[in-house]
């Protein structure tokens, strides 16, 4: 790994779990429902992986709906896995749905975005979120004034990590070559795909994940996104 990136023309987030806390949605209902602790991010932490799964295998399966149906489904397996089928408090699934929209941003992300705007550097969300799931949750966390492009994969009808994805990016901002992106992910095979397509990547390891076994491999590891500006030249 490199200590800094040259040549970067753009900075290029993911937003859920790099940008947003994925699992604060879960935690603004807590207390509304009486969910304990340990059963509410046990149910968080099923939402996110079928969610992500689901993506997956839409994709494989040629069966595409946005961000915003899955995000729905993979909750109503969560819900009926914790709670058993149809078991779920009445209005949970509808206000767990209703705070994906209000994410809470991490603490760093917005100073951040800021000094790399000011810097000079382009800013862009790559996000598998739908146009209007991201526009709710960069407003509710006023974040609209510090990013160049929200890019959702509903302009290429495919989820993460198909390379039309990240190729989206490129096209939009205008950029010669995906060498001159730098991504910032928080997945660790978000990470490794954007390499593999040509980005240079910083992984935001937030979770402490172990390195994943796949093409692509990112060039900076850190565990918040603080030090970045740094990072690309600023």
């Amino acid at each position: 790994m490199t200590d800094r990136l040259s040549g970067i023309e753009a900075c290029v987030f993911d937003a859920y779990g790099t940008l947003f806390d994925v699992h604060s949605a879960v935690a603004q209902c807590r207390d509304r429902f009486e969910l304990a602790a340990a059963p509410a991010q046990a149910m968080s932490d099923a939402w996110r992986t079928r969610q992500l799964q689901y993506t997956w295998l839409r994709s494989l399966m040629g069966h595409h709906v946005d961000f915003w149906q899955v995000t729905e489904d993979a909750l109503a397996f969560a819900l009926d896995t914790a709670f058993g089928a149809g078991k779920a408090p009445s209005g949970l699934q509808r206000a767990l749905m209703d705070s994906y929209l209000t994410l809470h941003s991490y603490p760093e992300v917005p100073s951040v975005l800021k000094e790399l705007k000011a810097g000079g550097m382009k800013t862009a969300i790559l996000s598998n979120g739908s146009p209007m799931m991201l526009e709710k949750v960069c407003a509710h966390n006023g974040l609209d004034s510090v990013l160049d492009a929200v890019l959702s994969v509903e302009e290429v009808g495919v989820f993460k990590p198909h390379p039309s994805v990240y190729q989206l990016a490129v096209d939009r901002l205008g950029l010669s070559r995906p060498a001159a992106v730098s991504f910032q992910s928080s997945n660790a095979w978000d990470a490794a795909a954007a390499s593999a397509y040509g980005f240079k990547v910083v992984w935001c390891n937030r979770f402490g994940q172990a390195r994943e076994r796949l093409p692509g491999s990112p060039d900076i590891e850190v565990t918040s996104l603080t030090t970045l500006p740094g990072l690309v030249g600023l």
